[in-house]
């Protein structure tokens, strides 16, 4: 399997890309450990990876409070014998559909915020202890967006904004985790059209203009997501580490 014996933790564990990541990481034989804000919803995405013969564990985590990132990474590392594998996947808050010369500044920059703090409490957090062991994996999920700008038939407020810094944020530590055998990589995929709820205002919408966008004529699905984390994070991809995975279907042009 791609990730036996190793340990990974997933901020955000219990949401819909957090949750398939983990099976995905648990289906290939890490012990995963799910961080989040809600114990009710991690437990459940926990006993469905245990239902299917995986290891998993769960916390109560503000991923943006660094008093708790720092106690729960120690505290897994201390239990587990070291980090392999850190992901961050909570939500962002976000304002779609305002342009930005009618937004307020502060639906601008909650995201920024948001994600320029969380991507850099929980990598700090893990790089502290793969650099001790010489070795491990943190993975960032959003990407640079379309080389040619922003999705133009959608207003995206401060989000791709945010991807921005998360990726400013994955060279830096790329850079400066490499000569101690850690690997920081990305993966971009363009909007995954099951990740939205059922309900949502605008829905098909939107996963119309995702779709519409690629060249395969279809999304990334959660599975296709929690296989190419997998790979990223696996010694299949030893030699990959200040890049982008993409898993955009074509809609992203490298």
């Amino acid at each position: 399997m791609l990730l036996e014996n190793k340990n990974a933790v997933i901020y955000g564990g219990a949401g819909s890309i957090g949750g398939a990541v983990a099976r995905a990481f648990a289906g290939e034989g890490a012990r995963v450990f799910l961080a989040g804000r809600t114990a009710t919803t991690l437990d459940q995405v926990a006993g469905e990876i245990r239902s299917a013969g995986g290891a998993a564990e769960t916390a109560v985590v503000d991923a943006l409070d660094e008093d708790a990132v720092d106690r729960h990474a120690d505290a897994v590392a201390a239990e587990a014998g070291g980090i392999d594998i850190s992901f961050n996947l909570i939500t962002h808050p976000h304002t779609h559909g305002t342009p930005l010369a009618e937004m307020d500044v502060e639906d601008f920059m909650a995201p920024v915020q948001t994600a320029a703090r969380t991507t850099f409490l929980t990598a700090r957090a893990a790089a502290r202890h793969m650099i001790k062991q010489r070795s491990g994996v943190i993975l960032a999920f959003g990407g640079p967006g379309d080389r040619s700008g922003p999705m133009r038939d959608y207003y995206l407020g401060g989000t791709q904004v945010a991807f921005d810094a998360i990726e400013t944020i994955r060279r830096q530590l790329a850079v400066e985790l490499g000569e101690h055998g850690v690997r920081v990589v990305t993966l971009a995929s363009g909007g995954v059209p099951e990740s939205l709820p059922e309900g949502f205002e605008g829905r098909q919408e939107i996963v119309d203009l995702i779709e519409g966008q690629t060249m395969l004529g279809r999304a990334a699905t959660l599975e296709d997501v929690g296989n190419a984390a997998a790979f990223a994070a696996s010694e299949k991809a030893r030699a990959m580490t200040a890049a982008i995975v993409n898993v955009s279907a074509g809609a992203l042009v490298d």
